[in-house]
């Protein structure tokens, strides 16, 4: 997660409160989505950006956790085809992990 897209994240869990923040990922591969999400939850793992040591613990999910929730019309559009070809269940397993350790916030 680059430094600007932190800096949006932590101004928006301060403005609007974490428990009011989920954050929806879309990235392709289980290890980016584990770092993203562990950015988001337990702070920035690399120590640099606005989320290092900054432990929001904010819901967060993979798109593809949240195939139910989404019309399926616009779902089989946009991630139809990245859902074939790349490894869900891996990207959806690493999410997991990390919310179940880090979230502050259970469903």
């Amino acid at each position: 997660m680059d430094l600007e897209n932190q800096k949006r994240v932590l101004d928006l869990s301060e403005k609007h409160g974490k428990e009011n923040i989920v954050v929806v990922l879309g990235t392709s591969e289980a290890e980016s989505a584990g770092l993203t999400a562990e950015t988001v939850t337990a702070g920035d793992p690399t120590f640099a950006g606005p989320l290092a040591g900054v432990s929001l613990g904010l819901r967060v999910y993979h798109m593809f956790e949240l195939k139910d929730q989404v019309d399926a019309n616009v779902y089989d559009e946009q991630c139809g085809m990245m859902e074939m070809v790349l490894d869900v269940d891996a990207i959806i397993s690493e999410v997991k992990s990390i919310r179940d350790q880090y979230s502050q916030f259970k469903d």
